[in-house]
């Protein structure tokens, strides 16, 4: 009860005298509060200004250096993950790299007559009946009649069709039969050379084999090109079926690749050479490969002080259907890279000398968050089947592998096996033919996911190539040469060599200048913090305390505020609902008396005009006791003293 009469006083007060700050109670007043006392200027001038011209000039003027302060600062932060790129150029001896060489002819051909005599047989067939072409013989269009009664199995898995009335009808060129087109058709138009005849478009059918409504058509302007085409896939049929220690004695040797070889002006010979097995290009041999943890170098640059070596490509041995041109693929690449030589390998003629000068150059990215690369290809949800060190081609060739496995149950013949599974033949897989060019379609228009998962490797090596060509050997030097090669080889070769079976190669550093490209960051934490002061001081005249004083009143005591008048507002609603719900208290004796009315303290004149209770006798004043009036010592004997001054 003593405390009542202060907790009035209290809220009087507060009725009275005006709450600032972040105890005001409404946001208006907090931010008429924040205007007067914050150390920005232009609020201040909002609240101050008389007329309201002027208050809305200030009011543009504010907002305006706001919105360009919020500009500003969200190019630094955008600014803050882009990196600069460095360049620097150091003269130092040079590590060489691994340098891969393949015979554009993967198998020799008369080794591989006897797997491929039926394919061949029928491939010349076609070309006698598209093109009136026989060997030996006059070119006379064989009768289709002739040719239906061989009966090939080649031709019943995928029939050449001869596509007339704009894709609608073909004619099958074995059968001599008419079918409808239905399916998609897909126009592979790569050739130069014309069968003759304009109207004449040559292709072949894949149909899937569990429903044979699905078909597709791949056609071509070149009977060439499409008999071509043809007969790969049926190659690669019979190679997936071919055991890889019989496919390596098929290829090439390295003694029947390399005639010479110098490096560094010194000699050297086929123990530098390392095999690697492609099932696309037969045995290739790759220099400098470390694979016994040793790297040659070089310390001069210059054509001399390179690689040097005499290929034998002994064109006579090739495969007339599988390979139209003659000659080597060469890839320079890391000894840690796969070596994909039928994406970026670099042909070399017969016949010349091709000279390759180098230019050496390391890469570095910066990773997450400047840029999307991967530093081991460990976060990839690809597998490597290439046992050599991550690169985005190793993750598009894995990443198609495995969607082949996965959806036509085999692997394709050109990229290496995932564990458990087997290449692809049309033996035990007859519909993998339709699958492989249906999902590589979806590959090539990124609908298989690969290019998304993917990323570039943020560090990586790169030699920029040079190629110059000339006559080799030349017309005066040829004869002597020639001799002497056949001399040196003639125990292996048995025939005499000619200058259209020979290539010269050179690869070599055209300077030992090592360029390093480097992303470094273009903002540090320091720069960021420091623009971003330069921006508040600029537009605002705005320093780090005022940024706290801004978050301070706009969002923590903004949010106070709502929530305390949220609550207030719950509570009231509360206290409503309850009181609905019970009947009214009992008023109290003396609650509406006019006496009381008053907020002040009561004195003893307001005591007394209070009513007296309606029942039972009146109070009276009790009548004194007297024998408290008595007085009493404290002491029981009187002091002699006091006993003397009695007396007197």
């Amino acid at each position: 009860a003593a405390t009542a009469p202060g907790k009035k006083i209290t809220a009087r007060l507060k009725r009275t005298l005006p709450v600032r700050g972040p105890q005001a109670p409404t946001l208006s007043e907090l931010m008429r509060w924040y205007c007067l006392n914050t150390n920005t200027h232009g609020c201040r001038r909002i609240v101050v200004s008389r007329g309201r011209l002027r208050r809305l000039l200030w009011i543009l003027l504010t907002l305006s250096a706001v919105g360009l302060i919020l500009w500003q600062c969200a190019e630094l932060l955008m600014n803050y993950y882009s990196a600069s790129v460095s360049v620097t150029v150091q003269f130092q001896k040079l590590p060489f790299p691994a340098v891969t060489i393949c015979n554009i002819n993967p198998y020799k051909y008369s080794a591989m007559k006897e797997y491929l005599s039926e394919l061949d047989k029928e491939t010349k067939k076609a070309l006698e009946t598209f093109y009136g072409f026989s060997e030996g013989k006059s070119k006379v269009r064989r009768s289709v009649d002739d040719w239906n009664s061989t009966g090939s199995d080649f031709f019943q898995q995928i029939p050449l069709l001869k596509v007339e009335d704009f894709a609608r009808t073909a004619t099958e060129l074995h059968s001599g039969q008419k079918r409808k087109i239905e399916g998609s058709v897909f126009h592979k138009d790569s050739s130069i050379v014309n069968s003759g005849d304009s109207n004449d478009i040559i292709g072949f059918q894949l149909c899937d084999a569990n429903n044979s409504s699905e078909c597709a058509l791949y056609t071509f302007s070149s009977g060439v090109n499409a008999i071509q085409e043809w007969y790969k896939l049926h190659y690669m049929n019979i190679m997936a079926q071919i055991p890889l220690e019989t496919k390596e004695k098929l290829s090439y040797s390295a003694d029947d690749l390399l005639l010479t070889c110098f490096f560094d002006g010194l000699s050297c010979d086929k123990r530098h050479f390392t095999r690697f097995h492609h099932p696309l290009h037969g045995n290739c041999y790759t220099f400098n490969s470390g694979e016994n943890g040793t790297v040659l170098s070089t310390s001069t640059g210059g054509s001399e002080y390179g690689l040097q070596v005499v290929l034998y490509i002994d064109e006579a041995d090739y495969n007339p259907f599988l390979v139209t041109s003659t000659g080597a693929k060469i890839i320079v690449h890391d000894q840690d890279e796969y070596p994909f030589i039928e994406d970026i390998g670099t042909e070399i003629e017969t016949a010349a000398a091709t000279s390759i000068g180098m230019h050496f150059t390391r890469s570095r990215k910066l990773s997450k968050p400047y840029s999307d690369c991967t530093e081991t290809g460990a976060d990839i949800p690809v597998e490597n089947l290439y046992n050599k060190s991550y690169s985005l081609q190793i993750c598009l060739h894995s990443c198609f592998q495995k969607a082949m496995v996965d959806s036509c149950g085999c692997a394709q013949y050109a990229q290496p096996l995932p564990a458990g599974a087997e290449y692809c033949n049309y033996k035990k897989n007859p519909n993998w033919m339709y699958c492989y060019y249906r999902l590589h379609e979806k590959f090539v228009k990124e609908q298989l996911g690969c290019q998304q998962i993917c990323k570039d490797a943020c560090s990586f090596k790169e030699w920029a190539l040079t190629t110059s060509i000339a006559q080799w050997p030349s017309t005066v030097s040829e004869d002597w040469m020639l001799r002497v090669l056949s001399w040196d080889k003639g125990q292996k070769l048995n025939k005499k060599l000619n200058k259209t079976d020979l290539a010269n190669l050179m690869v070599f550093y055209k300077d030992l200048n090592e360029r390093f490209i480097s992303e470094n960051p273009a903002n540090t934490l320091v720069i960021l913090l420091s623009n971003f002061g330069g921006q508040l001081g600029l537009w605002m005249s705005c320093s780090v305390v005022c940024v706290i004083e801004i978050v301070e009143v706009f969002f923590i005591d903004s949010l106070s505020i709502v929530m305390r008048r949220q609550w207030q507002r719950a509570k009231k609603w509360w206290s409503q609902r309850g009181s609905s719900g019970r009947a009214p208290p009992a008023e109290r004796q003396g609650q509406e008396n006019p006496a009381c009315v008053d907020e002040d303290l009561p004195t003893f004149t307001t005591a007394l005009r209070l009513p007296l209770p309606q029942d039972g006798p009146l109070p009276r004043t009790p009548p004194p006791n007297y024998s408290t009036l008595r007085l009493e010592t404290a002491f029981t004997e009187q002091l002699p003293d006091t006993l003397e001054l009695g007396q007197h």
